[in-house]
């Protein structure tokens, strides 16, 4: 079968990476893609937003099965486009992938069908924001409404902050439309899970745990990031918390979404914290995180065009998800400057030693090609994956992989994991 993938980072290569393996797959197209993902997919080069021209190309070369990675094109309806014209295709339908569109209507559906997450209020002014905020409780939480490339939530101290905090959302406009609404809500503490799942409308298979480090700096400092690195499994997902979830968390979202007609097929990623008082939801997204997938696919052992297949068939009880006992960490190798200004164009030298090493990966985010040369081109630039069998073990593996790739600017985390060594 011949296969289009939707997206340019470092997910979508480990997605290609994946599909790739697949024994139904004879063709992958990616659009737009990027370096890496031209040695696993042809590139071509349309943009995510541009539905007309991802249809027509899909039509055009007898493509079977699209695959949506961004949320963007989700959130903007590009599932509905596809199937309008008959085309299979992996993803929620817009009145479903609302779930990550807006963080409102998905506080308002896990208080309706009493699934566990923070308090909350909603606000439409920012008046009425900074009026609320004269009397509540520090630290509180600020969120963009809706899609701010996984910036748009703001942890502030003191009134002072959020007062800032409601400026830059509301009236500045930082994240644009998406800080038309935003969602003030209590501030929780604990170790947050990130956890993906399989969903065919009312079937979940729940994946791995993992965990993404978000601040740019060292220690969790700097400013908040699309991810600076992921481990995989999370030792704090015990057994006990993911049967809890299985109960009060996981099924019930997939059962309220079709209760409110809003079936969901795709990918369910829950943010967890797990809070002295339980899990709690931190957020939902409608498609698979950047950069846990890095860690999540490498460790799975089933061909996921079967998986993708099931979701839209219904039949995803029929599938047993598997995963190899071991562990898995990403190191993000970004842009000096990131997430606010850094220069790009940079030649990346190194790439080759990954091509034959087990257990190692390097997914592309940001890099392009210009002739032979594979050039930076982006804030985050590559996600190095090692595998080990525990976490200190890839940990070691994945940050003496980063010496193998030099580049100008290079920037990296140098904790990604740490403190769980001995796990």
């Amino acid at each position: 079968m011949k296969v289009l993938i939707v997206g340019s980072g470092g997910r979508e290569h480990a997605i290609a990476w994946k599909v790739a393996q697949s024994k139904k797959v004879d063709k992958i197209y990616c659009a737009p893609g990027n370096a890496g993902i031209s040695e696993v997919a042809e590139c071509v080069d349309i943009g995510a937003m541009e539905f007309d021209r991802l249809v027509a190309f899909a039509k055009e070369n007898s493509i079977d099965l699209t695959i949506i990675g961004m949320d963007d094109p989700l959130v903007g309806g590009v599932v509905d486009a596809f199937e309008a014209e008959g085309l299979r295709v992996f993803g929620p339908r817009k009145n479903a992938a609302i779930l990550e569109g807006s963080k409102s209507f998905s506080k308002d559906l896990m208080k309706k069908y009493n699934i566990p997450t923070a308090a909350y209020e909603t606000f439409n002014s920012p008046n009425e924001a900074l009026k609320y905020l004269e009397t509540s409780k520090y630290p509180i939480v600020l969120k963009a409404d809706g899609l701010a490339l996984g910036k748009g939530v703001l942890i502030c101290n003191t009134k002072e902050e959020a007062f800032d905090g409601v400026k830059e959302l509301m009236v500045d406009k930082q994240f644009g439309e998406a800080g038309n609404t935003i969602v003030i809500e209590e501030f929780m503490t604990g170790r947050e899970v990130s956890v993906l799942s399989f969903v065919d409308g009312n079937t979940i298979k729940i994946m791995t745990s993992a965990q993404d480090h978000k601040r740019a700096k060292d220690g969790d400092m700097g400013l908040n990031t699309g991810g600076m690195g992921t481990f995989s499994p999370s030792p704090f997902y015990t057994k006990e918390i993911d049967e809890f979830c299985h109960k009060y968390i996981y099924q019930k979202s997939v059962d309220a979404m079709k209760a409110e007609g809003r079936e969901f097929k795709g990918i369910i990623f829950f943010g967890l914290m797990l809070t002295n008082e339980g899990p709690k939801v931190l957020e939902y997204n409608a498609r698979f995180g950047d950069p846990e997938t890095q860690v999540v696919l490498p460790r799975m052992k089933n061909d996921i065009v079967e998986v993708f297949e099931a979701c839209i068939d219904g039949t995803l009880d029929r599938i047993e998800l598997e995963f190899e006992d071991n562990a898995a960490v990403c190191v993000v190798l970004a842009s000096d400057g990131y997430p606010v200004s850094y220069e790009k164009g940079f030649k990346i030298s190194g790439l080759e030693k990954f091509r034959d090493k087990d257990g190692y990966y390097v997914f592309h985010a940001g890099t392009k090609l210009s002739g032979e040369d594979v050039l930076t081109n982006g804030g985050r630039v590559l996600g190095v994956v090692a595998k080990g069998d525990n976490l200190k073990e890839a940990r070691v593996n994945a940050y003496e992989a980063t010496k193998l790739i030099e580049f100008e600017n290079k920037y990296m985390r140098n904790d990604i994991g740490k403190g769980l060594d001995e796990t």
